[in-house]
């Protein structure tokens, strides 16, 4: 389900129902910053793969708009981590989701972001 980025970052995926998705994986040695915890580049890609999923779920073309990632707490390589993207607002123009990372089950950032949708 994943595309070739997402497959390149081992992370795997699956929509959930429409306006929902799931993405996960494990943070690799190569998913590090200077600090040792998980790249902030990594956990957004892991967000935004999981908001791209669940806005075009709906089987109408959907690409983003503006997005947002409040990063909460640090990860760790070799921790798996979980993004579920929720759509909380569809117009027939735009929509709004919301995604929270989290490491077995602590939150650990959150994202939001707006679609543009195209015509039906």
């Amino acid at each position: 389900m994943g595309d070739p980025f997402m497959n390149a970052l081992g992370l795997e995926a699956e929509i959930l129902e429409p306006g929902r998705a799931r993405v996960w994986g494990w943070v690799r040695p190569e998913h590090l910053n200077r600090h040792g915890t998980a790249h902030g580049g990594f956990l957004y890609t892991l967000a935004d793969a999981a908001f791209a999923l669940a806005s075009n779920s709906h089987g109408v073309r959907a690409v983003a708009l503006s997005t947002h990632m409040e990063y909460l707490r640090p990860v760790q390589a070799g921790e798996r981590v979980e993004a579920v993207a929720e759509e909380i607002y569809r117009g027939r123009r735009a929509a709004l989701y919301r995604v929270e990372v989290r490491r077995d089950g602590e939150l650990v950032a959150v994202f939001t972001g707006w679609v543009h949708r195209f015509a039906e």
